[in-house]
């Protein structure tokens, strides 16, 4: 299994897991197009792992500065793993190169959400060492206007 940086030929693959993610995509032009932002800016990373020929996970990663405090924070806002690579390893090896993008990139902590219904991803981030917080904190979203519509 390789581990490499997302690239724009990579947006099937990427849709694929999107959707199975619960994310369907519909446009594979302009996920080739946030590929490419993601592979642009140095505060961002998005890696795929294949195997054979076939991309069988992606994992994106976000740094950026605490304000309230010295240091910075990573968040991993995406990670799935395509359903007939599961268990095998994966998942472990794009968490292992997110959190190594965090360190290279000064962060102290790395967060992440996961959908309720997911007992087994909560189980795996669990055994990595990332301490589950749900009642200690709230989420809370807002989808904001595009700016054509204000």
């Amino acid at each position: 299994m390789n581990i490499r940086t997302a690239d724009r030929a990579d947006a099937p693959a990427v849709n694929e897991l999107l959707s199975q993610l619960g994310y369907p995509q519909d446009d594979q032009a302009a996920t080739a197009d946030r590929i490419q932002r993601w592979a642009d800016d140095p505060s961002i990373a998005a890696y795929v792992a294949e195997a054979d020929n076939a991309v069988l996970g992606v994992i994106a990663v976000h740094v950026g500065p605490f304000f309230q405090r010295d240091g910075s924070w990573a968040r991993i806002v995406a990670l799935v793993v395509a359903d007939r690579a599961r268990r095998r390893g994966v998942a472990s090896r794009l968490m292992d190169a997110a959190e190594s993008f965090a360190t290279a990139h000064g962060c102290v902590r790395i967060d992440l959400n996961s959908a309720d219904h997911r007992s087994d991803a909560h189980a795996f981030y669990e055994n990595r060492g990332y301490t589950n917080q749900a009642g200690s904190s709230s989420r809370f979203l807002r989808t904001l206007p595009t700016a054509t519509a204000r």
